[in-house]
């Protein structure tokens, strides 16, 4: 008789307790397909063995794989459906659940006084992940790739028909890591120098695709891992934190060249407290055409007004002082990609780097930051 039929029969039995089972199952939670039209990958796969629950969730372009101690009395796998699990699970006492697989892909859940049974499906039909690659891992500082992430996610393009733009390109060198993201219309370029990565020689470049950086964001929020394993293949990437390994399929294709479009000769410069800029374009966006978003800056002696009007909403202007002794000159930008910027870098100054108003502005954070971080946004027409 094949090991396989005799292990398929009912046997997975495990005891685990709820606090760590709620842990791994929320980290997956944005992994788990919704709405599919393959059943399976609404499920999670369950594999019990060694004192260890590996759970797998995936939506075929993304996967997440992480683990739990839990006391195995049979090994053995199964899967079961992953919202109602994740929903059900939370609702229980905080205390010890045994887990079984029952006959029939049913799965049997008991915590204290609740005793549930869920539907599952055979374990056959669930998608086989690529392994982690044996070679050509780079280590990557957590946080640092977390600060990289953080400051240029939000400009990725979410147009689906700008396929290379739906993710941000990571750049790493023996000594530096880059990631800058593009939609067309802004751009943010962050690039970390003075770190060592062992076994880069020359440049490496990865398309990261946006579904796989906000899952690392979250997975980077909640470890106190300090370093990221990552690896690719032809197809895919591989990113392991501590016991948890998300994998992503790589997009293909080129990126645009964005050394082209950083400008050069931007020789009006001004700088602005962030935390002031963001509170006066917030007021004054209020008032501003809602399909273009846009804001006036004008740049006098001494002085920014910041301005916006549409036939519906009527008229908004705020100013700030800023040491300006340029000559007078009015702007426009999207109020959004503005405040997208000042939301990430930290409080302090930015400097305001303007060439006239047909050219594209660059914003950078005012004080020397760990991240050489600047944010290009091409400007409007008022």
């Amino acid at each position: 008789m094949p090991v396989e039929a005799a292990v398929a029969v009912g046997t997975m039995e495990i005891t685990v307790s709820k606090a760590e089972l709620l842990r791994e199952l929320t980290a997956t939670q944005g992994v788990v397909e919704r709405k599919t039209t393959i059943p399976i990958l609404s499920n999670y796969l369950f594999e019990a063995a060694d004192g260890k629950l590996a759970l797998t969730a995936t939506d075929l372009d993304l996967s997440l794989r992480t683990s739990c101690n839990v006391k195995v009395k049979k090994e053995g796998s199964c899967t079961i459906p992953a919202r109602k699990l994740y929903d059900y699970v939370r609702l229980l006492p905080d205390a010890d659940i045994t887990i079984k697989l029952l006959e029939n892909h049913w799965v049997s859940i008991r915590c204290g006084r609740s005793n549930t049974k869920m539907v599952g499906m055979a374990k056959s039909n669930f998608p086989t992940l690529p392994a982690f690659p044996t070679s050509g891992v780079v280590k990557i500082p957590g946080q640092i790739l977390r600060g990289l992430i953080a400051r240029t996610v939000f400009a990725i393009s979410n147009e689906e028909s700008r396929y290379t733009l739906n993710g941000a390109l990571m750049l790493l060198k023996p000594e530096s890591i880059t990631m800058v993201a593009t939609d067309g219309h802004r751009l943010a370029h962050c690039e970390r120098s003075g770190e060592k990565f062992e076994g880069v020689s020359g440049e490496m470049k990865t398309l990261v695709p946006k579904k796989a950086m906000d899952e690392l964001k979250i997975l980077l929020d909640s470890t106190d891992s300090e370093t990221v394993e990552f690896a690719k293949d032809e197809s895919t990437l591989f990113f392991r934190i501590g016991s948890r390994l998300l994998t992503s399929r790589q997009l293909t294709g080129q990126f645009p060249n964005f050394e082209a479009v950083l400008p050069k000769d931007n020789n009006k410069i001004i700088t602005l407290n962030a935390d002031e800029l963001n509170s006066a374009i917030q007021r004054v966006s209020q008032f501003a055409d809602e399909r273009s978003r846009a804001v006036r800056l004008k740049l006098e002696k001494g002085e920014v007004k910041i301005s916006a009007s549409s036939t519906e909403a009527g008229e908004s202007e705020d100013s700030l002082d800023a040491p300006y002794d340029g000559e007078t000159m009015t702007i426009g930008f999207n109020a959004a990609y503005l405040l997208d910027f000042l939301k990430s870098a930290a409080s302090g100054d930015v400097r305001l780097e303007l060439k006239d108003a047909q050219s594209a502005g660059q914003l950078r954070p005012a004080e020397g930051d760990d991240y050489r971080y600047r944010y290009i946004v091409m400007p409007m027409r008022i």
